[in-house]
Parts: C-alpha cells; structure tokens; sequence
C-alpha cells in the first residue's frame, strides 16, 4: 500500500542489524508502488544493485520476489562530502560510466536500466563536526564553497542531458541551492527530506520541485508543531511525496533507532491525519506523483 520515495538499501545491512531480505519481503507483502535505493557516490551503483539482488534472491516466496523486483528503482548521483568536492572532474566522469553501464547492460527483467534520477546531491550546510559526515564549517573556505557549487551544478546538467529528475539534497542552504537551479535553469525532481519553511517552499514550487517529507516531520516540539502542520497543508497535492531516508529519520514512536522503509506508514499516519484524509487516499496521491515525475 505505502510507497517510499527514498529507498537506501546500501546502508541497511548487517552491520545496522537490519535484514534486507525481511524488509523487502514486508514492502512487497503490502504491495508497495515503488521503492527507491538513492545513490551518494560515484561508484556505488553497481554495489547497490548486486545488494538488492542478493536480498531479492533471499525471499523464498517467488511472488514476493517477483513483486519486489517490479518496484525496484535505483538512482545514482554525489553526495556533497569534502572528498568528492575537491575530487569532482574525475567523480563526475565515474558517475557518467556508471550510468551509462547500468542503461546499456543485462536483460529488461533484471535491475539494469532501472536508473530514474540523478542524486542525491546538492548542498549540506549543517555543521556537526560529532556527527557521522563529520561537517566543520572551517573546512568550507571559499573554493570548497565554489566546488560544492560546481559538483551540484554539473549533476543537475547530466540530468538535463539524460532528461532525468534530481534528488536534491539542501540542509541549511537555501540560498546557495536555489542559485544552483536558477544558474542552470533545470527544474525537474524532489528536494527530499524538506526542513524549510513556507515561503522556501514555494520557491521551489514555483520552479516546478516536488516536496518530499520524511519522519523528521513527527518529532517537532509543540511550539514548533503548528508550524510543521501548516507546512504540510501548503503544498499541494501534485507536488507531495513522503519518504524514509533509511537508515536515518526513523520516524515517532521509533525514533532513535535504525530507519528502514517499513516504517513510513508511521509517516503517511502522520501527514495523512494533518492533512484531513486517510493513509490509504494519501498513498494514493504519492502513487500518482511518482508516476507523474518517475514516468513510470
């Protein structure tokens, strides 16, 4: 029933304690629409593929697994850390190949030529030197500002060359991210994981992105709530996804544990319950959208 627009299967492995094989037999067992394993390095889509067929050939009931390989969808694309930044001519020469692999190789019935955007990537202006990407605002002088800038803008140019959506990722960087899409003038995709305001919001709107929203939308403090739920009634109905960003973002009641995409139903309950219909009239509304975007 529940679709989910942000798929990482990369990182739900064992190490996380978490079993692909069981997830994936969960998401088909309730019909999933379309599941999305989201890429953020040059070159890890061939990996990430050979993880979903491994987890594919787990699943003993071979309709599950026939249902799972029909919802399988992948992306590939940068993640903005330090690394692909200063090393970004050859990153995005990788990432070029390893498209263009992926489109030209295996048969129609497996996972090749499944690729339907390019990220994520964008910008990442948070700084939390403790946390997992290690992000101190002192590494960002005045030519990482401009590589980052650059490293977005050439992937949001290879999605325009192969008519593809883009995965934006924007944390603490709204300006900066909305001069990228003006600079290159290519408007087609999902800014995932939304946290900003109203009026940003319709910035991006207005260029014609799709809002996705994730399960940082049910933790807010009351103070803070009322202004998350005006939010979530301001976009509109064609432009709304929901998504899980797993392994992060595990939404209310599981929060602080590892995410994983069977948990957005904790996210269309919520939204569904702010937006006055019910989970399954909104599962319906992100399957129209995606189909809309995805041209699936």
């Amino acid at each position: 029933m529940f679709s989910d627009t942000h798929f990482h299967f990369k990182m739900m492995t064992t190490e996380r304690g978490v079993n692909g094989v069981e997830v994936l037999s969960t998401m088909a067992a309730r019909n999933c629409f379309f599941g999305l394993d989201i890429g953020t390095h040059c070159d890890d889509l061939a990996e990430r593929e050979a993880c979903v067929e491994k987890a594919i050939a787990g699943i003993c009931d071979s309709g599950l697994a026939a249902r799972t390989r029909s919802f399988m969808y992948f992306t590939a694309g940068i993640w903005p850390d330090l690394g692909a930044i200063h090393d970004r001519e050859n990153q995005m020469k990788i990432l070029r190949q390893s498209i263009e692999a992926a489109q030209t190789d295996g048969e129609q019935d497996t996972l090749h030529r499944r690729i339907v955007a390019v990220g994520e990537c964008g910008l990442d202006h948070h700084w939390n030197p403790s946390g997992e990407d290690g992000r101190c605002e002192s590494d960002f002088d005045k030519e990482t500002y401009k590589g980052e800038r650059e490293l977005f803008e050439a992937q949001l140019e290879l999605a325009q060359e192969l008519k593809l959506p883009v995965i934006v990722h924007s944390r603490d960087a709204f300006d900066d991210t909305l001069d990228c899409l003006k600079n290159v003038g290519y408007d087609k995709g999902i800014i995932h994981c939304y946290s900003y305001g109203i009026e940003e919001a319709r910035a991006f709107l207005d260029r014609g992105w799709y809002i996705a929203f994730g399960g940082a939308v049910t933790y807010n403090k009351k103070a803070k709530l009322e202004a998350v739920k005006e939010l979530l009634r301001f976009v509109p109905s064609d432009r709304f996804l929901c998504e899980t960003d797993a392994p992060y973002l595990a939404p209310v009641p599981l929060r602080g544990t590892v995410n994983t995409p069977v948990n957005v139903e904790h996210v269309y309950n919520f939204i569904a319950e702010v937006r006055g219909m019910s989970p399954e009239e909104l599962s319906i509304l992100v399957d129209e959208n995606i189909k809309r975007l995805f041209g699936i």
